[in-house]
């Protein structure tokens, strides 16, 4: 019953849990134990995925206890009480560590939790623990995580993507029903094409940044990692709403996801009524000149757009199921994209190094412990605390921040930003919807890019504009490419229109199935034909 019930989406087993079939302690018990035999795994064993920074197999389970006693009151709390959740390990909670993945933060316990968490808290969810990530979200690979290394449950030889690695092999291997992530240059959206999940970056200001730990404070944006559409509108329906408390909150309301979540009827949550297509009248464009960027190698280039290879022909085919659905799909010519990387790590950087400044080891957090003095709290703290991406791009940020280069690469940076935003919202009065890859390339070997840090940051190529200009995204499972990998294709709607995205997405996931393969059939298949993951 275990290994049947990690198998189903969160909305299956909330509803499971609803009718009884099914106890919130139980379904707790489930994924504790699957990911629990991961992360005792010896460090260094090739076949630990290391999806948890940390589990709360305590508290997790009292949490159940309490939430089921609720529902078996009568109380409804939402139509996911009871299921747990995985919590990326820079969102802030009472229970357990909070640390980014970083040796700084070593041992850290928040004292309150995250706007995100209360709200999980209201609607009765079960936090199973902390999922590994980059350090401090820098990083797209989950490989610069103090906490080591984590693997792709598709393939153990590759990477699940970053920075919210942890998050998407925790939900691809089972190991969660769905998780929070963060997103503040691709962050979910890349995991998500990795692993084979359906990961949204939500509008701006439209989820509480209370409680997270601030990397660029203008980009970051918490959002779901979810195995369908319906799984992440869900999630993504409870976390929304405004938060006095984060200055960035401007929502007024949270989300309602009548269309995603209840197609064929009305329901309290709502007074708008369904769409039962959302894709007829719609206009989709293609960006045609994303196979054109400079800096990108001609190898990549390929991969991506020519000569049939695997992503240009997914991303084909779901433009004629698009098209059979009613909707209207052309090519047009989205301009700036090449700016896209440079613009936006000069800015990420900036406001990093202002951000991770309260790291130093006085209040909280590792003291280095051959300080003698507050000089060398400083330097020894930072230097021995703070890994080797970290530190790059706080150097970098102090760098485009100082008196002598502020408005030669910063204050331009802005100003291109400003360029890139225009570009987007011109191109979307013109179509209801940008459909574009994630990703260059599937999931590359472990240390394939670790020492190149270059091919990394290009590796964001097509998903860090949406960062820079606030607007929702969508990263949706659409094939399997060199090596048997996902490939995932990106909506891109206007402000504050992420139920299309959302509506679109579920109506795409109700005609297709490549969503529905899991993870851990492919890594069975393949050990079976020798090496792990291989």
């Amino acid at each position: 019953m275990n290994m049947e019930i990690r198998q189903y989406t969160a909305l299956e087993i909330g509803g499971l849990i609803r009718e009884k079939k099914i106890s919130s302690p139980e379904v707790t018990r489930a994924f504790l134990d699957a990911a629990k035999a991961d992360f005792v795994k010896a460090s260094d064993d090739e076949t630990k995925i290391n999806a948890y920074a940390s589990l709360n197999e305590e508290t997790a389970m009292a949490q159940a206890e309490a939430v089921q006693a609720r529902i078996d009151k009568g109380e409804f709390l939402s139509p996911v009480a009871g299921v747990p959740i995985a919590i990326k390990d820079n969102i802030c909670t009472t229970e357990g560590t909070t640390t980014a993945s970083s040796k700084i933060l070593t041992g850290f316990q928040a004292p309150y939790d995250a706007g995100v968490i209360e709200k999980l808290r209201a609607a009765g969810l079960v936090f199973l623990g902390k999922a590994n990530m980059d350090e401090f979200a820098m990083g797209g690979s989950t490989e610069t995580s103090y906490l080591g290394i984590t693997r792709n449950p598709w393939d153990l030889s590759r990477v699940p993507g970053g920075s919210s690695g942890g998050s998407a092999a925790a939900v691809a291997a089972e190991f969660a029903p769905f998780a929070l992530g963060s997103d503040t240059g691709g962050s979910i959206r890349q995991p998500a094409a990795f692993c084979n999940l359906t990961g949204m970056k939500p509008t701006y200001g439209s989820v509480s940044r209370y409680g997270l730990l601030a990397y660029g404070s203008s980009l970051d944006q918490i959002g779901p990692l979810a195995k369908d559409a319906k799984d992440a509108a869900v999630l993504l329906s409870i976390i929304s709403g405004k938060d006095e408390r984060d200055s960035t909150s401007v929502a007024e309301e949270p989300f309602r996801f009548c269309d995603v979540l209840y197609p064929e009827k009305g329901d309290d949550l709502s007074p708008v009524p369904p769409r039962r297509n959302p894709l007829a009248g719609k206009r989709i464009g293609i960006p045609s000149n994303y196979f054109e960027i400079p800096g990108l190698s001609s190898q990549e280039i390929a991969r991506v757009f020519g000569g049939g290879s695997t992503a240009y022909l997914h991303i084909c085919k779901a433009r004629q199921k698009f098209e059979e659905l009613g909707a209207t799909v052309e090519e047009f010519e989205l301009p700036l994209i090449q700016y896209a990387v440079p613009t936006y790590l000069i800015i990420a950087c900036a406001e990093a190094s202002s951000n991770l400044s309260r790291y130093d080891g006085v209040k909280y957090g590792y003291r280095s412990p051959d300080a003698k003095d507050i000089h060398d709290i400083y330097y020894k703290t930072r230097s021995e605390g703070f890994g080797t991406e970290v530190k790059r791009r706080i150097i970098l940020g102090s760098f485009v921040l100082s008196s002598g280069y502020f408005d030669a690469y910063y204050k331009k940076a802005l100003q291109v930003r400003g360029l890139i935003r225009e570009a987007f919202d011109k191109a979307l009065s013109a179509y209801d919807i940008i459909l574009a890859p994630v990703c260059p390339t599937v999931a590359y070997e472990i240390g394939g890019q670790i020492k190149d840090p270059l091919a990394m940051y290009l590796g964001d190529i097509y998903t860090t504009s949406v960062n820079l200009t606030g607007h929702p995204a969508v990263a949706v499972p659409c094939g399997f490419g060199e090596g048997g990998m996902p490939e995932g294709m990106q909506l891109i709607g206007r402000a504050w229109e992420d139920g299309l995205l959302l509506d679109v997405a579920a109506r795409y996931q109700e005609i297709t199935d490549v969503h529905k393969q899991r993870a851990a059939e492919s890594t069975a298949n393949q050990a079976t034909k020798g090496g792990a993951g291989r």
